[in-house]
């Protein structure tokens, strides 16, 4: 086993009140890709800034390699002094390291690096943060919810750099999919402690639930054994004054550890308040287009969407989504086309700025709408106090301002008010940033059995995967052009199809050039009905020019497998690139010149 490069060892930190960590522990070793998780407010972006020095511990052990170089990317990146996004990026980069990989990474992320970080979207802010901490290439890289605010083909990018890094990962992300396809290990933090399991987050729930089932046994045992002692402290016979004091003083520790256990958060309980029920057709749009400027956001689109429809918007940030949301939910009128909404419609929106939030209000005055101290839930009346530990906030945090809160906390909150309110129509504009896991089973679940209509925008796939029943993605999902399609299912539905279709589309496209092939063929050959010279020899000599062509591009792939050659010479790694790219594009050309030719063959042969 390799020496560990970071070690947090029995970590205390209280602000006040309950120990946010007590005992918690982290060991990082060369090549770990180790996710953090637990529920919101855990500690574990905590833990994280302690890793990275930025919050001293109040007791504990740390240490870091005094050779190893540390990146931790933050939720709210710091842009202050920096005119360009190129200069704030280079300003992460070390003595020795190679300025030329934050322009290959913010080229990768869709940035020019010419723009000002202070006009910057949510997106934007952490694709620049990304380029920053992974330029360097650091022995240990802390990531605090990487995949928030970024589009669906940019997860899936970041995911590739991730696997292939060879700096050791620590990531918090409340993202499944991510974190089954990056981590290698899994850190649970939970109750102040940590445990850790050396598989990845695909195997986490299933052991998580074993080890609370395990305490709960102990549990279990713990008060039997008291109740044993104290029916013989009351009715045992009395034996030497020495042996009962001990058994007398066992009892009481036993006693103590019972009361002292600090069983497992509870979860999340709550449903969506009951609403009228809406017309059965909810939304109609026929033919709508809308455009800014010369862009084309949405060309003739046309969607019916009946009661009971779960419907997810997928697509780049900049791609249109949430203008198409509002253009359905009638928020913006189309430049042509209809909208028709349907009848007796009560819709609930959940916005991904979080723009509904004050933070100077308190979260008893947000829940009640400042209607003092109750509010209305499925037509009872509840104390806000009562409504909040269904949400898992504590009494005393009825009059903490929302400032306070963490991300999650915050998402949590929105939830509260949102599912206190009656409602027909959800309309979820990323819902899933900053919950937990546990809070994203009970929202996936409020998802997948609410009784109306649900629209819903998300980057998390399996999110969309367990609950919507159709997505709308861009018909060209690399470069939207405005057209939008509707699929069956979630998005590995939508992927699939987008394979399949794909695939017919090159059939038939082979097929419409085959009578071309076959126009040519009686001209060269008379009327005969066979292969013209030069197609005779082209079938011939393909062959071999593609075995030259797949051993020029082996030999290169065997170059750019030195994992250093980048730093070392990045212009030769460069041009070998551009030679594999065109490599492959010559090998495909002949390969469906080959086959449009053996096809034709057989075709004359009978």
């Amino acid at each position: 086993m390799a020496p560990p490069i970071l070690k947090l060892d029995d970590i205390f930190l209280s602000f006040g009140g309950a120990p946010l960590l007590a005992g918690a522990s982290l060991q990082v070793e060369p090549g770990d890709k180790i996710c953090l998780v637990g529920r919101n407010g855990s500690g574990k972006s905590t833990l994280l800034k302690i890793a990275a020095g930025l919050v001293e511990a109040q007791s504990g052990e740390v240490f870091r390699h005094p050779s190893s170089t540390v990146r931790y990317l933050e939720q709210a990146p710091d842009f202050a002094g920096f005119s360009t996004v190129q200069a704030y990026a280079e300003a992460g980069l070390g003595p020795g390291d190679d300025p030329y990989r934050v322009t290959y990474l913010l080229s990768h992320l869709g940035l020019t690096g010419e723009e000002d970080p202070n006009t910057l979207s949510g997106g934007e802010s952490r694709r620049a943060a990304l380029a920053r901490v992974l330029a360097p290439e650091p022995d240990i890289l802390l990531l605090d919810e990487p995949t928030n605010h970024l589009d669906l083909p940019t997860i899936e990018w970041l995911e590739g750099e991730l696997q292939k890094t060879r700096s050791a990962l620590v990531l918090i992300s409340h993202d499944r999919r991510f974190l089954e396809k990056v981590s290698t290990a899994t850190v649970w933090l939970d109750r102040g402690s940590s445990r850790r399991l050396d598989r990845g987050f695909a195997h986490f729930e299933a052991w998580r639930d074993q080890v609370l089932e395990a305490e709960e046994l102990e549990q279990h045992k713990l008060g039997k054994a008291i109740e044993r002692e104290e029916h013989w402290l009351r009715y045992g016979v009395t034996a030497r004054r020495k042996r009962n004091m001990r058994r007398l003083g066992e009892l009481q520790t036993m006693r103590s550890q019972y009361r002292g256990h600090k069983g497992p958060q509870g979860t999340v309980q709550a449903t969506v308040s009951d609403a009228q029920e809406s017309g059965k057709l909810v939304i109609e749009a026929d033919k709508i287009t809308k455009a800014f400027g010369d862009r084309a956001i949405v060309t003739p689109f046309s969607i019916r969407v009946h009661r009971g429809d779960c419907i997810g918007l997928v697509g780049p940030n900049g791609a249109g989504k949430t203008t198409l949301l509002k253009m359905l939910t009638g928020q913006l009128s189309p430049d042509s086309g209809t909208i028709k909404l349907g009848t007796n419609l009560e819709i609930a929106t959940l916005d991904q700025k979080r723009e509904d939030l004050d933070p100077e209000d308190t979260l008893a005055n947000y829940l009640t709408d400042g209607r003092g101290e109750n509010l209305i839930v499925n037509g009872e009346q509840r104390h806000v106090t009562g409504y909040m530990k269904e949400f898992l906030f504590q009494p005393e945090q009825a009059r903490t301002p929302i400032r306070s809160l963490s991300g999650g906390e915050r998402a949590r909150l929105m939830l509260a008010r949102i599912l206190s309110r009656p409602a027909n129509l959800l309309i979820l504009d990323e819902p899933t940033n900053d919950l937990d896991i546990e809070t994203l089973d009970l929202l996936q679940e409020i998802v997948a059995g609410f009784p109306g209509t649900v629209i819903l925008v998300s980057h998390d796939r399996d999110f969309l995967d367990r609950t919507v029943t159709s997505t709308i993605a861009p018909a060209v999902p690399d470069a939207p052009d405005g057209r939008w399609i509707e699929y069956a299912g979630g998005y590995s539905d939508m992927l699939a199809q987008r394979k399949g279709a794909l695939e017919e589309r090159r059939k038939a496209e082979k097929a419409a050039e085959r009578p071309k092939t076959q126009e040519t063929a009686p001209a060269a050959a008379g009327a005969k009905g066979k292969l013209s010279f030069k197609q005779k020899f082209a079938l011939e000599t393909l062959p071999k020019e593609m075995a030259k062509a797949e051993a020029e591009i082996a030999k290169r792939e065997v170059v750019m497998a030195d994992p250093n050659l980048f730093t070392r010479d990045p212009a030769a790694f460069n041009r070998l690139a551009v030679e594999m790219e065109k490599l492959r594009a010559s090998l495909t050309k002949m390969e469906e010149e080959w086959l449009e030719l053996e096809m034709l063959r057989e075709e004359l042969e009978g």
